[in-house]
Formats: structure tokens, C-alpha cells, sequence
């Protein structure tokens, strides 16, 4: 009953983000409950129209067909996006989602909402609200203040407040719901309309049935670009939103398996003329606070939303559109995340920057290319990452070796263990993580920079391999044109910890016949020991 009284309202709201007519989402919702509750695995996630899955769909279908086909467009970008998904989970690709960083997933979403907050805008104060990116759409909305409607300000000014009291001092009262009652109470005992507040209007019977989109092929091509978007962010919403519940009660949810559960999820909604569909997060805290602890929760929502669309849309007829504006803000409002901006600013300024980039992408150039600038700033987060490895100076631990075992010395970085001993005339040194194209330069000099800093020069470098589990042709290249600037100042090169497909790596390559047998070991202890045997 919970899940029910939030999605009843917040499917009205959002199918006019996603462009589409109120009984589109009374589609989608049952069925979308329904296939979810099947296949997916976490007990606790409500899934539905959300506002990042609503925006992002109605984004898709800019400047695609006409107006009239909008409906026919949204269910197929939910198609889409849902058939990507699954395709994506049965090739076990889950793990994508790791690689959008989060400090840009912060900033897009925060742009997204400041976006949804600026459309809903005028629905509060009845003016028009232009067409364009956030700021020209800000910009038309105060440019027609004097436009403004007393009266429907007042309504959505009252139910936003109403929206944030019932929120902050009665949170387990379905906020929303209440608010829309009480709305529409008002709405037909005061006549509203005739004081020029504008309503839903009528909202025919809403019972799924499937429907093929009826659009042309050439624009199922002209949406694949922007379904795709929508399927990495109403994955990434609804993968996250799981994990924290999943974590929160000691359980587990396998990405590959819900990305198929949400892609089907998406499918089913487009097949019945819905839009693409996500996971809820107010749905689901309200849901487990409640205490849903199984998907019968969306089991038995789905059959009283059925019973809604069904019966009771007439209800809805003389609800303000105010009302539903409130309550889209009030829903969108956790996604300013301010304090995680200012813990980034106090904490790591470079994920400030990735954030803030990712917000004025999305306001200056709307939610798609806002989401492929986070999706490049998430990549260039990584490879940064990635290339920026230290590389240790090593130093024997005394006390480390076994006597009689066959066990030499253990070698640690000397900065993190200060009681680490160099030995005179061999410079052991380790790479801080995995060696690949995008940091063997960086490496391949700070291990000169390290020879060039001892007094006297060593005579051999020991280069400890253990964390590089594949060397590809540009590392051993690399490794190649260091052997030989080694070489050209009497100094020889071994290595140590070869991992077995590195060795199998280095076996083809002349680096390996340049090193000789002798120059490879299996420990840097022993490494150590052969050449100061030497």
C-alpha cells in the first residue's frame, strides 16, 4: 500500500517529463513491477517511472518524429535501452558500471535536477517557460514575471510545503498521495480551472495491453543513440540503489542479473506503450520502512495500480498541475547532493572539478550530452588513475629471512618501512600497481629518475614485476628501450615476480632473449643474491 500511494501520484507527474499522457505510465507501472518482481534478485527495489529515467527519455526523443508520435517514441527508447541491457547482462557485462565514476554521476544527476526543477517552473507560476538549455529556460521564466498567476502560485507554493512539513514530521505518511488528494479536494470544491490554474484534465482508463510503437525505421536508428544513455543511467540508478539495501541487510545482488531483470523491466513497459522505467529510491525506503521485505511488495502494488488505471483514473480529472509540479521537485530534491560537493571540496578537489564539469555540461547542453561528458570525465578519471603509478624504492626487512627453509629476505618500500635496508649496488624497485601502455613511460622514468639519485650508481636494477599480470607488446617495448639505456651505462637489468601470462608475454618477445635466463628470477631476494654473486 506504501509503494502504491507514492507510484499512484509520481506516475501523473512523470509521464508529462517524459512527454507522454498520464495513462502511458498506469501501463508501464503494474507491468514493469511485475517482470521486475520475476526476475530480479533484490528483495527490496521498487522499480517505475523515476524522474532521471523520465527526463533522460524525454530527452531521447527531441527532434526526433513529431509531437503526436511521442508516445510511440518512448516506448521505443524503452525498448531499446531494455533489449541493450539485456543483452549487456546475458554477456555478463555488469561489471560496466563500475567505470562511471561517481564524483561524475554526482554532477550529472545534480544537473539533471536543477534541469527537472527549471521545467517544472512553470508549472507553478502558470507562465510560459520557453524551450532551450536550463539557463534560457530560467532566463523566459522570470523574463515573464508579470505573467505570472497569483493563483496557481499559491497552489504550488502551498503544496510544496505541505510536501516538505508532511516529509520532515510525518515521514512514514505517504507525502504525496496525500498532497494530490488534497489537491484535488480543493481543485473541485473551489473550481481552480475557472480561476485559471490549469489541471490534468480527463485521463481515459488505463489497462496495459500490448502494442508494438508505431514508428518508421528510420527512427528506431535515430533513437539508438539516445537509448543507450538512458540504459547506462536507469541501470546505474537502479544497480545502486539495490546494492545499498542489499548491504544494508547482509545480502547480495549480482549485476549481471539485474541488469537482464531491469532491461526486461523496460522492454515489458515499451511493449504496452510505456516509457523507460528505473529503480525508485523513495519508493523503495518507503516500502522497506514499511516493512516489504520480499517482492510481494511489487507484486501486490502492480495489482493496485492495475485496479487504478483501471477504475479510478476520473479521479485525477480536476488535479492541479501545480500540485504535480511540487511534487516533482520535492521528488528530484535529493539529488543536490551540496554536502557531497562540499566533502569533495574539502577532501579532493580533483573529483570537485569532475562534478562541477559534469553539472555544466548537462545545463549547458541538456541531459544526453551532459551524460556523455560524464561518461568521458569517468574514463579520463580512470586513466589518470591508472597512469599515475609509484614506483617504490625496495629495501631487504631485517629479520625476514628463514635459515635452512630455502626462504631469503622479504624487500619492502622503504618509506613505509623505515627499518628496510637498500643493498649497496642493486636498486630494487616496484611498480605501485599493474604496468599497461598508459603508465609505462611514467614508470620506464621514474626509474631512471631513481638511478640517476643513487651514489655511486648501482651496478644491476632489480625491477619487481609481482603486481603486472599481463605485459603487453608496449610495456616489453618499453622494457626493451629501458634494458638498453641500462646497458649503456654498464648497468644490467633483471626481473622478479614474473606472473605465468606475463612470462608467457615476454617469451615472445626479443626482450626476453636480450635479458637471458639469468636475468629473470623468481623472488627479488633471489634476484638480489645473483647478482652480487656475480
Amino acid at each position: 500500500m506504501t509503494a502504491w500511494a507514492l507510484i499512484v501520484p509520481e506516475c501523473v507527474a512523470y509521464a508529462q517529463i517524459a512527454g507522454v499522457p498520464p495513462q502511458n505510465a498506469f501501463y508501464a507501472a503494474p507491468v514493469a513491477l511485475l517482470v521486475y518482481a520475476l526476475l530480479g534478485r533484490s528483495n527490496f527495489l521498487v522499480v517505475g517511472a523515476t524522474s532521471a529515467a523520465s527526463v533522460l527519455s524525454a530527452s531521447a526523443i527531441t527532434g526526433v518524429g513529431s509531437p503526436e508520435d511521442a508516445v510511440g517514441l518512448s516506448a521505443a527508447v524503452a525498448i531499446i535501452s531494455g533489449a541493450v541491457l539485456v543483452a549487456a547482462g546475458l554477456a555478463r557485462l555488469g561489471f560496466v558500471t563500475n567505470f562511471l565514476a561517481e564524483p561524475a554521476l554526482v554532477g550529472f544527476l545534480f544537473g539533471m535536477a536543477l534541469t527537472i526543477i527549471v521545467r517544472q517552473l512553470s508549472k507553478l507560476t502558470g507562465a510560459d517557460g520557453g524551450d532551450g538549455n536550463f539557463f534560457e529556460r530560467l532566463w523566459a521564466i522570470l523574463r515573464h514575471m508579470p505573467d505570472w498567476s497569483l493563483t496557481t502560485l499559491t497552489v504550488g507554493l502551498a503544496a510544496l510545503a505541505a510536501l516538505l512539513v508532511l516529509e520532515r514530521f510525518l515521514p512514514r505518511l505517504p507525502a504525496a498521495l496525500l498532497v494530490l488528494v488534497a489537491g484535488l479536494a480543493v481543485s473541485a470544491a473551489t473550481g481552480l480551472e475557472k480561476h485559471g490554474v490549469e489541471v490534468v484534465g480527463e485521463i481515459p482508463s488505463a489497462v496495459p495491453v500490448p502494442h508494438l510503437p508505431g514508428i518508421p525505421a528510420a527512427d528506431w536508428l535515430a533513437l539508438a543513440g539516445g537509448a543507450l544513455g538512458v540504459a547506462l543511467v536507469v541501470f546505474a540508478e537502479a544497480y545502486s540503489i539495490a546494492g545499498r539495501f542489499a548491504r544494508e541487510h547482509g545480502q547480495d545482488v549480482d549485476a549481471d542479473r539485474e541488469m537482464i531483470a531491469v532491461g526486461a523491466a523496460n522492454v515489458a513497459a515499451g511493449l504496452v506503450r510505456g516509457f523507460a522505467v528505473s529503480g525508485s529510491a523513495s519508493r523503495s525506503a518507503a516500502a522497506v520502512g514499511a516493512g516489504g521485505r520480499t517482492p510481494m511488495v511489487s507484486l501486490i502494488a502492480a495489482a493496485l495500480i492495475l485496479l487504478t488505471g483501471a477504475f479510478l483514473t476520473p479521479l485525477f480529472t480536476d488535479l492541479p498541475e501545480a500540485v504535480l509540479g511540487a511534487i516533482v521537485i520535492v521528488a528530484v530534491r535529493g539529488f543536490l547532493r551540496v554536502g557531497e560537493l562540499r566533502r569533495y571540496a574539502r577532501l579532493d578537489r580533483s573529483s570537485l572539478w569532475v562534478a562541477l564539469t559534469a553539472v555544466i555540461g548537462v545545463l549547458l547542453f541538456d541531459l544526453l550530452p551532459g551524460l556523455l561528458l560524464a561518461v568521458a570525465l569517468s574514463l579520463v578519471m580512470f586513466i589518470a588513475a591508472a597512469g599515475r603509478r609509484h614506483v617504490a624504492l625496495l629495501g631487504r626487512l631485517p629479520g625476514t629471512d628463514r635459515p635452512g627453509t630455502g626462504h631469503g629476505f622479504l624487500y619492502g618500500d622503504i618509506t613505509m618501512h623505515p627499518a628496510a635496508e637498500p643493498v649497496p649496488g642493486v636498486l630494487a624497485v616496484r611498480p605501485d600497481g599493474s604496468l599497461f601502455f598508459g603508465n609505462i613511460s611514467r614508470v620506464r622514468l621514474a626509474i631512471r629518475d631513481r638511478v640517476r639519485a643513487v651514489e655511486p650508481p648501482p651496478h644491476t636494477v632489480v625491477l619487481d614485476l609481482a603486481d603486472s599480470y599481463h605485459l603487453g607488446v608496449p610495456v616489453l617495448d618499453t622494457l626493451d628501450e629501458l634494458r638498453d639505456e641500462l646497458h649503456r651505462q654498464g648497468i644490467a637489468l633483471h626481473l622478479a615476480h614474473i606472473r605465468a601470462r606475463a612470462a608467457a608475454d615476454l617469451d615472445g618477445h626479443p626482450l626476453a632473449a636480450r635479458l637471458g635466463p639469468g636475468a629473470l628470477h623468481p623472488t627479488v631476494d633471489e634476484a638480489v643474491t645473483a647478482t652480487r654473486c656475480a
